[in-house]
């Protein structure tokens, strides 16, 4: 007979060994963690439910985060000399960065100061509040640099919510498409962000997630996220690309 008491299942149990290829830890250069304390917090937290596999994305912002290859170096191996006074060999941090396609993109993509999570790929992003004027030509380009670039939450850009053809659209183009897990909740971003997330995972195009985490606030709500049996078994394959493709 068919249950109203559902066993609940959290998402935290499943992400075991997930390469987090979206996220705010390295400390002081955007707006995820603050201190190196803070990024150890979170690390911390991740390895409560086995993730230990970070490919580290501050943004770079033009006038706002106005990050270099240097800045996040820096940053970056000040994270790296903690975790060995930590003995935690068990993490493994690496750089890259999350790029918002601005007026000065091409400029860095031009001069090779962009920062890819892995030899070919390029994670990308655009305003919350409008689409970058400059999306298409900017796409061109990064496949001329031989980039494959992964737009990072595709569901939140909220201009795109009634105009769903865009997605397919983009895919088409060759873009790849990155989910926030957060999204998966309407305690994130809220429930239409968390409907379009779903939608995007139903239609099959969701190529990789990440966390986007940026504080422990967020790592919280991450541990808490509840989802269905027929969203997690969409969520599933995604999550073993992700894996598979930037271990």
């Amino acid at each position: 007979m068919f249950s109203f008491f559902q066993k609940k299942i959290y998402l935290a149990d499943y992400l075991h060994g997930l390469v987090d290829i979206h996220n705010h830890i390295i400390p002081g250069i955007d707006d995820g963690a603050n201190t190196v304390e803070d990024s150890m917090a979170l690390i911390h937290g991740f390895s409560e439910f086995g993730v230990t596999n970070f490919r580290c994305t501050p943004h770079i912002m033009h006038n706002h985060y106005d990050n270099t290859p240097k800045t996040i170096k820096n940053a970056h191996q000040q994270l790296l000399m903690e975790l060995g006074k930590q003995s935690l060999s068990n993490i493994t941090v690496n750089c890259a960065a999350e790029h918002m396609i601005d007026d000065n993109f091409e400029n860095i993509l031009e001069e090779k100061q962009v920062m890819p999570l892995k030899e070919e790929y390029l994670l990308i992003e655009m305003s919350y509040l409008q689409p970058s004027f400059n999306f298409d030509l900017a796409v061109d380009k990064i496949a001329k640099h031989k980039y494959f670039p992964i737009l990072a939450h595709p569901e939140r850009y909220m201009y795109y919510h009634g105009k769903y053809s865009k997605y397919p659209s983009m895919r088409s183009n060759g873009i790849l498409f990155q989910l926030n897990l957060l999204s998966l909740t309407s305690e994130s971003y809220g429930s239409d962000v968390q409907k379009v997330a779903e939608k995007l995972l139903k239609g099959g195009l969701i190529d990789f997630v990440g966390t986007d985490v940026h504080n422990s606030r967020q790592l919280g709500l991450l541990k808490e996220i509840k989802l269905s049996k027929k969203v997690l078994n969409r969520l599933l394959p995604v999550i073993e690309n992700t894996i598979q493709t930037f271990y």
